[in-house]
């Protein structure tokens, strides 16, 4: 059966108790809440209601309509606040449509952008139902709750807009399967460090070009990780164990990698690293930064020098999937609740398997096959992709401090 519905909207200077009496006069009267938005910028209040009640000759002009519509006007004048009413219908159809959350990522965002975006989701005949800001600094973020918008259709226009207007768009469902993601697992080199720790090797090897341009064709997936692992390895034979203490000192997390870490296990997310480099560094960042799981290749060394060879298996792109897949046996995570971070063509089994693949100031290749991609160079910014506000991370941090 359809069900009458009422809007009801006040704006104005904010004062205490506004939401209190309206709910007051509302219980008086025989309807359901349905949904309450309520925003306040600047001392300015905009406070929506919507309820629904059954349909009927009672709520006409002169019955239960009638009375409410008359008594809202009398809460707006008491208030000296505007008072907007409209009416519609909700059938079941309607109430059961789903909805996206549709993140926009800028630094800057400009006014330009929003408009695109918008004109996009206008034009898939979707609607945007709430904007709400998640972050100001040191990007903006802004959600939108979408509805009425195939998935799959509403992502390939938004990246597609978001490529002209230089953002980041992010298009997920909503409700627990987006709040249920429990297990992060992301990419080391590129991603959680600002290099290449074999680059950072090489370097006091002596064969930094070199080992540069394989790296930089395995990222690209024009060479298998594998083999461009075993060159680049060779390269490194009869280095001094000691280079490995140079090299620690010389690792420089992502902007934001702290914060991203810190505030997931707060909210008690598992964590784990996965690499193609070497537990020789990777060890120190899950001591560091409190990692609960970790997979990365060994360098092999034999009286104090390396021998140019890695010992027991590679982790390749298969093997970082298959990393994905074992540390959310062990967390006791479904596949659909882990979030894979990584920026190379040897992410991209992990990125697919996830429940959500993000692409981390990726490879085209990588971009293109991921769920999102995220391009600032801000790696906290992974946090609005998962609802949670910068607001929130300051107060949690603010709370550690007391």
């Amino acid at each position: 059966m359809d069900q009458r519905t009422l809007l009801i909207t006040l704006n104005g200077p904010d004062r205490p108790g506004v939401t209190s009496r309206l709910f007051s006069v509302l219980s008086s009267f025989p309807v359901i809440v349905s949904d309450i938005e309520q925003v306040v910028i600047r001392g300015r209040l905009t406070l929506g209601v919507l309820v629904t009640y059954a349909g009927g000759p009672s709520t006409g002009t002169g019955g239960t309509l009638g009375a409410l519509w008359s008594a809202m006007e009398r809460v707006a004048e008491d208030l000296g606040l505007e008072l907007e009413l409209s009416t519609g219908s909700q059938t079941k159809e309607a109430r059961r449509r789903g909805r996206l959350s549709v993140s926009v990522l800028g630094a800057p965002l400009q006014p330009a952008a929003m408009a695109g975006i918008a004109g996009r989701i206008a034009a898939a005949g979707a609607n945007i139902d709430r904007i709400e800001r998640l972050a100001q600094w040191p990007v903006t973020c802004i959600e939108l709750s979408v509805s009425g918008a195939d998935p799959a259709m509403l992502r390939g226009e938004l990246a597609a807009e978001a490529a002209v207007q230089q953002v980041d768009v992010a298009v997920q469902r909503t409700g627990l399967s987006r709040r249920a993601k429990r297990l992060i697992v992301m990419d080391v080199d590129s991603t959680l460090i600002q290099a290449e720790v074999i680059e950072l090797l090489a370097a006091h090897a002596g064969c930094l070009d070199e080992v540069a341009r394989v790296t930089e064709e395995a990222m690209r997936g024009e060479l298998d990780f594998a083999e461009s692992l075993r060159r680049r390895v060779a390269l490194l034979e009869g280095l001094s164990e000691d280079v490995f203490a140079k090299v620690r000192t010389e690792v420089v997390l992502t902007p934001g990698a702290r914060t991203l870490v810190r505030t997931l296990k707060r909210l008690d997310y598992r964590f784990a690293i996965v690499s193609g480099g070497f537990t020789q560094i990777t060890d120190d960042l899950v001591k560091d930064l409190g990692i609960d799981y970790s997979a990365a290749n060994v360098l092999e060394v034999v009286d104090g020098r390396l021998t140019g060879r890695v010992v027991g298996e590679i982790v390749d792109r298969p093997g970082k999937a298959r990393a994905l897949e074992r540390f959310a046996r062990e967390a006791q995570v479904p596949i659909s609740q882990t979030v894979a971070i990584g920026d190379g063509a040897n992410d991209l089994d992990m990125l697919a398997i996830a429940g959500l693949g993000i692409a981390f100031n990726a490879k085209p290749v990588v971009r293109k096959a991921a769920h999102t991609a995220v391009t600032t160079p801000y790696l906290d910014s992974i946090l609005y992709l998962l609802g949670i506000s910068r607001d929130e991370v300051e107060a949690a941090d603010a709370e550690d401090l007391l």
